[in-house]
């Protein structure tokens, strides 16, 4: 389905977000008030772009609302988002969806969403602070994602040259660990993501995805040569809003110290976060760091605004033995390349809104839940078995799938089975998928 959609705002999440969305050959028009991100724009992706105000009337009557089937405002600006969105519905658009960086937007009590005509609410900050905390639960991970009301998860895990399984098939690992159940769901290997098969060979600095009932998590890591461990010191870098987010919903379970070299910004959190020690430190100075016993962390998370200066100390704390690094960074174009110098787990508050927006835009286009991991080009599909499904009317079977889509665990009465090639697919089962966006219709075809 092909929808005509307004960006307000070409930040990283605007710009993204567009380029993505442009690829699907919708509509799309962006608005922005700064004329070189407005050129960007023009110059990467096809789309029509408006300079000026997002949340001007003169500006925004360019557009004829009316046909719009998506306004989404996008701007690092609150104020700018909730007026852009409550002026969009009002002239017709018919879904709006709005970034918030202040959480307390979201509680009717202070504002009440539907009364500026908002649909879906996106909190950037809000997102990676839960991905951070679902990194921690599971510390040999570089990636985390769960599914079905958190009975499946996705584990990513960085092999070494020490894992067992480097040089074995994906077939020989199955039939060796029967009492656990996994499915090879994804392969990152180089700057390629590929869905894998019975023969792929686990290679060295591969990042495989696991798909695991989410009780299995720690005997999947320790087969890949993961050794498990708690998490008990944990030290942040950057006492922005993810940062105090990410201490205020950690602080009572973990030992938890924040680094804000801002000494009265740093004075203003320490007054809010009472269970965290507030440290004025810029997190390079090694001096400091070792008089804070820093070989005793179990957890470093850089939140600086600078992305650089995340990446620096970072790999500083790998380089003193921290157990597990986790590392926050604003520009998409790093991504690729932080994931693969070390780094135990990378995320981006902007990719997380990027995906929330694509999972609303695409649930509702092919009425399926489909959820993009742009990091990794891969998106995965959930849907459920019809009795008028092509794969039951043609008696099909799990090994007739085409090899570019992985079945990777099925949903039956809140059971969860991770299949292999002689299970029987059932009315009524829920099904997740694993593809490439091209492949969806495949899945979407026999179900």
């Amino acid at each position: 389905m092909k929808f005509n959609i307004v960006i307000i705002g070409a930040g990283e999440v605007g710009f993204n977000l567009a380029k993505s969305l442009s690829k699907e050959e919708h509509d799309i028009t962006v608005i922005d008030i700064d004329p070189n991100k407005c050129q960007k724009v023009t110059n990467n992706i096809d789309a029509r772009v408006i300079e000026g105000d997002g949340c001007s009337q003169r500006i925004i009557q360019q557009v004829e609302m009316t046909q719009v089937d998506y306004l989404i405002s996008l701007t690092k600006i609150d104020e700018v988002n909730l007026v852009a969105s409550k002026m969009g519905k009002e002239m017709g658009a018919k879904k709006v969806i709005c970034r918030l960086r202040n959480t307390e937007y979201g509680k009717k009590t202070i504002i009440d969403p539907a009364q500026f005509g908002i649909n879906h609410i996106v909190f950037p900050e809000k997102t990676a602070r839960d991905e951070i905390k679902k990194i921690i639960t599971q510390p040999s991970s570089f990636d985390i994602e769960t599914f079905k009301d958190d009975k499946i998860t996705l584990i990513g895990i960085l092999l070494d040259a020490s894992s067992p399984l480097i040089g074995r098939t994906m077939e020989n690992v199955e039939i060796s660990n029967p009492y656990i159940p996994h499915k090879l769901s994804i392969v990152c290997r180089g700057d390629s993501s590929f869905i894998p098969h019975k023969q792929t060979k686990y290679s060295i600095n591969d990042i495989i995805y696991f798909a695991v009932p989410s009780n299995y998590t720690e005997q999947v890591q320790l087969m890949a040569g993961k050794s498990s461990f708690k998490v008990k010191n944990i030290m942040i870098m950057g006492g922005g809003k993810v940062g105090r987010l990410v201490a205020a919903s950690l602080q009572d379970d973990y030992n938890v110290k924040l680094l804000e070299k801002d000494t009265e910004k740093a004075e203003l959190i320490s007054d809010r976060l009472e269970n965290t020690l507030v440290l004025t430190d810029d997190g390079l100075d090694i001096d400091f760091l070792e008089s804070e016993n820093i070989e005793n962390l179990d957890c470093f998370i850089a939140l600086a605004d600078n992305e650089q200066i995340n990446i620096m100390s970072s790999l500083l704390m790998k380089h003193y033995g921290v157990k597990q690094v986790i590392v926050h960074i604003n520009s998409t174009s790093f991504f690729k390349v932080v994931r693969r110098i070390g780094i135990d787990a990378v995320i981006s508050k902007n990719t997380s809104a990027v995906n929330k927006v694509l999972k609303i835009i695409r649930s509702d286009e092919d009425k399926l839940s489909v959820s993009r991991f742009d990091e990794i080009n891969i998106e995965s599909v959930e849907l459920t078995v019809k009795d008028d499904s092509d794969f039951l009317i043609k008696n099909l079977s799990i090994k007739d799938l085409p090899e570019e889509i992985c079945l990777a665990a099925i949903l039956r009465k809140n059971k969860i089975i991770i299949p292999i090639r002689t299970t029987e697919l059932k009315i009524d089962d829920e099904l997740l998928f694993f593809t490439k966006s091209e492949d969806i219709y495949k899945a979407e075809q026999l179900f």
